[in-house]
């Protein structure tokens, strides 16, 4: 029985469900990040929301849960999916990389009268040049903003950094849900450290109680509040951070490597902002959804069988060619010497 591409998929990942679902091969910290979110909102929801839904309002508990809701929407949805991993070259594509990137060079000679083509392309984006670098691992040349993540082992459109807290790479694919669920993520962390701290410091004054003695009745109370205290700057400091450079449509990878910072005197525009901090926004929070280029559900040989097919397709349109007009088409002939990949209806209509 033929196997599906995620099976024999060559980076460093873990799938789920038939493919459908694509991690880091370490996991362990998502779970970390699982238990503490799930833990801490239990403990409200058990131990507060039915105290603060009498004596504060009965919305507490249900704003409490949306923001819980899509924290977790937008966490799975940066998880599980494909962050926009590069597919690997082909034997083909990587030796036409390797040896055979000049359209004059002919891939049938000897490999020792061949010299290593340049390892970086400049092209043009925005009226500014920007560096294509080959990968050695992937054997293609990356596009513009896409880098090599050593965790999953692949290269990633738009890499922005290997998160260990979602299990999973943030890239083109998933930067806008893992954007939105640090924000949520973060309201949460306040909302539920101020309703922690007003449940306790009502219990006292209802009572005419010490803090101490507040404290002791509820103590469900304070170890929500000491976990939400302690994860909010961390988040905090992470949604601040990351707006900044939506604002500024970065990459962590790029402020970090200040791809965009001043050199030698000489100032570098970023290529791809808008220079306009709502166009930004606008741009990476409600653009459009990108495909992944994986078909990970794919047979792994359906690209080889249709390509077997096009070449039976082609070799019959010669022969019928050459039985009209004893003469081979020079028409046909390109075409498959050019690696023809498109349908077959296509190719017929031509």
């Amino acid at each position: 029985m033929s196997k599906k591409r995620w099976q024999v998929f060559p980076g460093k990942n873990r799938f789920f469900c038939g493919g459908r679902i694509i991690m880091a091969k370490q996991i362990n910290v998502f779970f970390v990040t699982l238990v503490l979110l799930l833990g801490v909102c239990v403990l409200f929801f058990v131990f507060d929301c039915e105290y603060l839904s009498e004596k504060v309002h009965w919305l507490v508990p249900v704003i409490a849960g949306v923001l819980l809701a899509f924290t977790l929407l937008f966490l799975f949805r940066t998880s599980f999916s494909d962050p926009g991993i590069l597919p690997r070259a082909t034997g083909d594509e990587a030796l036409f990389n390797d040896r055979g990137a000049d359209n004059n060079v002919d891939l049938t000679q000897s490999s020792a009268n061949f010299r290593n083509p340049p390892r970086t392309k400049d092209v043009q984006v925005n009226g500014e040049t920007v560096k294509l670098k080959y990968c050695f691992t992937c054997k293609i040349f990356r596009p513009p903003r896409a880098s090599h993540c050593s965790m999953c082992d692949n290269c990633i459109e738009r890499f922005d950094h290997h998160c260990p807290w979602v299990g999973n790479c943030v890239g083109k694919r998933n930067y806008r849900y893992f954007y939105l669920m640090i924000v949520t993520i973060t309201i949460l962390c306040i909302y539920v450290l101020a309703f922690s701290i007003a449940h306790i410091v009502m219990l006292s004054r209802e009572k005419e109680n010490t803090l101490i003695t507040a404290m002791s009745e509820t103590p469900a109370s304070v170890i929500e509040a000491l976990i939400a205290f302690f994860a909010v700057w961390s988040v905090l400091g992470l949604a601040g951070f990351h707006s900044y450079l939506a604002g500024t449509n970065q990459t962590t990878n790029e402020e970090i490597k200040g791809s965009w910072a001043q050199r030698h005197g000489e100032v570098v525009r970023n290529p791809y902002t808008t220079n306009n901090c709502c166009g930004n926004f606008t741009k990476i929070l409600c653009g459009p959804s990108y495909t992944s280029l994986l078909r990970l559900r794919e047979d792994k040989n359906k690209e080889k069988r249709d390509m077997e097919e096009v070449k039976k397709k082609i070799e019959k349109l010669m022969f019928e060619q050459q039985n009209n007009s004893n003469n081979q088409s020079p028409k046909y002939r390109e075409i498959w010497n050019s690696g023809y990949s498109g349908s077959l209806d296509e190719l017929a209509a031509s």
